[in-house]
């Protein structure tokens, strides 16, 4: 199994760090472990989901060379997306030749956060130790057109639901285009499916929904809130199309390859093509590999397919700081054995060679100590220049909260002129409706308070009617048909002796 030029390995694992699961694939099987562990014939590849990275597109001159390419990138990376000085981000790039203009070459650049790589691989690193390949999530599907999955040179868009994450991408010409992360993960849409829906199901009932009846569930009620739900996310989805095309200069999208990290949908595909007037076709591809599973994650076939890629054939996009130390040999540890070993054997042959290591020692001294001479004025230089810039740093962020509380001031004032604006009629117009709903069933309102406590809303309606039908049948009204923007709560009717007529205190909550 040649993974890359240097070495070869005996097995590959994919690692989802997102849900804790792991694959171990040797020539054409792949296989789930449940219990994996280190193992230095293996090869151990991962990938970021979308929302673990920024992508965008970076022009610079065509008159940079190519060893000054990764610096202006960089710099223009800090400026445009406005990242902090203070954070050394991981920063990749894959060259996009189609982009390509007279003056300039275009580059999609791939940014980390350094803190996100040790937080989402600390329970992996535990198990396997090492990981070869960190790649994102969309580059590897250049596997497809690689080993002529897919064979054509249309533009093709990928949809695919996980669990923690939705992406979608664009390829163009067998080469990587575009890719954002959408808005509705499979959790998203558990939560959104129980709002619709009133009440809550587990989200393993949700995904075996999914799986098992796709959108042609034999439960009326379920299936009128998945195309609900579906419908949204489409809209969403066709929002995002839009923009692509815009952004990008895509004048059509030839194909839709559609699917979740549970298995192909019942129903997705044609209602993608029904809603998006494009051609749509699940996202399940023949990999070739052999299972004992009922359902492998095209993610983690995915992976074994990029891993089995040579260097020259993959995207030059690996953001793993988790490196295997090299051979033992080459290690300072082991030349220090090893130097330390042959010079005890040595020594007990030779008992002459202590006076030549002594000699030697004595030289490298001299040598070491000259060296140090020299990196010293060097360090003083630099430290004054370090001085300097912090001087030049702490003044400027002076004049930052300068700005920033001038900002502030500003933002908190409209913010007032705002609320002014828009509560103060929003309430008035609130009023009228309720006041409709108290002619109609007779009801008198005599008191009206209105309070606003952490961000929850209220109103205090003092209601008198002359009977209790007309308070009760006034609230049946009012739930029936404003629950979806109320919470009303109404505990006590009262006999008012003086009035010779029935009180009630209405709490109305805004949602």
């Amino acid at each position: 199994m040649s993974i890359n030029q240097q070495q070869t390995y005996s097995t590959i694992v994919s690692v989802n760090p997102y849900r804790g699961d792991y694959y171990v694939g040797t020539f054409n099987t792949i296989s789930k472990a449940s219990s994996p562990s280190f193992s230095k014939e293996q090869y151990a590849i991962s990938f970021l989901n979308t929302k673990g990275f920024i992508s965008t597109l970076i022009g610079v001159s065509k008159n940079i060379p190519d060893d000054d390419i990764f610096d202006a990138l960089e710099n223009k990376i800090y400026e445009e997306l406005a990242l902090d000085m203070a954070v050394e981000y991981q920063i990749k790039f894959i060259e996009a030749p189609h982009r390509d203009t007279e003056g300039e070459r275009f580059f999609h650049v791939f940014v980390v956060d350094p803190l996100t790589l040790d937080q989402e691989y600390a329970d992996p690193i535990k198990n396997i130790k090492y990981i070869d390949s960190i790649i994102p999530v969309p580059l590897l599907l250049k596997s497809l057109y690689t080993k002529e999955i897919i064979d054509s040179s249309d533009i093709h868009c990928f949809i695919f639901f996980q669990e923690n994450d939705a992406f979608f991408t664009i390829y163009s010409e067998q080469e990587y285009v575009y890719a954002k992360s959408l808005k509705y993960s499979l959790k998203q849409m558990h939560e959104r499916f129980c709002e619709l829906l009133g009440e809550q199901i587990e989200l393993i009932a949700f995904e075996n929904i999914l799986a098992n009846e796709g959108l042609s569930t034999s439960v009326p009620g379920y299936q009128k809130n998945l195309i609900r739900l579906f419908g949204e996310i489409f809209l969403h989805i066709s929002d995002v199309i839009t923009y692509a095309k815009r952004a990008y200069e895509i004048k059509k999208i030839d194909q839709i390859y559609i699917g979740t990290a549970v298995g192909p949908l019942i129903g997705l595909d044609e209602y993608a093509q029904t809603y998006l007037g494009l051609k749509a076709v699940p996202f399940d591809f023949n990999y070739g590999f052999t299972s004992d599973e009922k359902y492998v994650d095209q993610i983690h076939q995915l992976m074994h397919l990029y891993g089995r890629l040579e260097a020259s054939e993959r995207y030059d996009c690996n953001f793993t700081v988790f490196h295997r130390p090299p051979p033992f040999a080459k290690r300072d540890s082991g030349k220090l054995i090893i130097v330390t070993a042959a010079s005890l054997v040595i020594a007990l042959l030779y008992p002459g060679v202590y006076w030549g290591l002594s000699y030697i020692e004595e030289f490298r001294d001299a040598i070491l100590t000259k060296e140090y001479e020299e990196v010293h004025i060097e360090k003083i230089a630099r430290e004054a220049t370090v001085n300097l810039k912090m001087a030049n740093k702490n003044h400027a962020q002076a004049l930052l909260n300068e700005q920033k509380t001038a900002y502030k001031q500003k933002q908190d004032t409209l913010l007032q002129v705002h609320e002014k604006k828009v509560d103060y009629p929003m309430k008035a117009k609130i009023m009228a409706d309720f006041t409709q709903s108290l002619n109609t069933y007779r009801v008198q309102l005599k008191t009206l308070n209105y309070s606003e406590e952490n961000g929850t809303k209220t109103f205090m309606f003092g209601l008198i009617s002359s009977t209790t039908q007309d308070i009760t049948a006034l609230l049946k009204h009012l739930t029936e048909t404003k629950r979806e923007k109320y919470i009303f709560n109404l505990d006590l009717i009262s006999y008012d002796d003086e009035e010779k007529a029935y009180r009630s205190e209405l709490k109305a909550v805004i949602k």
